[in-house]
């Protein structure tokens, strides 16, 4: 079964997914076991891997490692061409349609299709949006990118319509790796009433209570990262996978 199907089945046998996103650059290789041990005995859905930027050694070898020791779905949340690997269940292909950057609208994305073509990876449409959180962003660093300001719904909700009307399989929300605010719940109940396609809401969702009220305005699903290498908690992953799910 293609991962993308996976996806609409957990949405509608548990209301709403959770991923957790891991950065490689984050933790030892000796780690890595153990890691994602906790993550797949803590309710989580699948598991996204990546980075803006990859500033240690290792990385192939803990991704053969996360493979090894995970017992769900690992997808790539690629920061570059150069994260693609075979081991990858299938790769979020994001398009930063927010942007006026054309390479990461579709510079980036013709670079890297033929490799994901020849490996026969699932690739999954993502029509990816960055919203205002309070701070600089390394995704809007990175991608030269201004985000929607967070008070602009309807800026949001234009982005996402037309999204829809492109053939997109899914909408992200992201308000950013380490975001001080995450994705107004206006916006997301917005965007939410104007679209039929899947919505993924990441950033800022430091609390459990918070990915709740996420779902409830509209979310699908939900991404952590920040919080959870800050806590290095299981129990709190359990936690936010029972107030995601129904």
């Amino acid at each position: 079964m293609k991962i993308f199907q996976k996806l609409l089945n957990i949405k509608e046998e548990k209301g709403a997914g959770y991923f957790v996103l891991i950065d490689p650059d984050s933790f030892p290789t000796e780690d890595v076991g153990k890691k994602v041990n906790k993550i797949c005995n803590s309710g989580v859905d699948m598991i996204l891997v990546g980075g803006s930027l990859l500033m240690t050694n290792g990385y192939n070898e803990k991704i053969e490692l996360i493979k090894k020791y995970s017992s769900i779905p690992m997808i790539l949340f690629p920061g570059s061409t150069s994260q693609i690997r075979n081991e990858f269940d299938a790769v979020l292909f994001l398009s930063l349609i927010s942007s006026r950057n054309p390479e990461m609208i579709i510079g980036k994305q013709v670079i890297s299709a033929p490799i994901l073509k020849a490996m026969n990876m699932e690739a999954i449409s993502i029509a990816y949006m960055l919203i205002e959180s309070g701070k600089v962003t390394t995704a809007e660093f990175m991608s030269n990118s201004k985000p929607i300001p967070s008070n602009k719904s309807d800026i949001a909700v234009a982005h996402a319509i037309a999204a829809e009307m492109l053939g997109f399989k899914m909408i992200y929300l992201e308000a950013g790796s380490g975001a001080d605010n995450p994705v107004p719940n206006e916006m997301i109940s917005m965007v939410k009433k104007q679209v039929n396609i899947p919505i993924i809401v990441g950033g800022g969702i430091t609390k459990p209570e918070i990915a709740k009220q996420k779902v409830i305005a509209g979310a699908d699903f939900i991404v952590t990262g920040n919080i959870l290498e800050k806590e290095g908690n299981s129990h709190l992953m359990s936690k936010f996978a029972d107030s995601i799910h129904k």
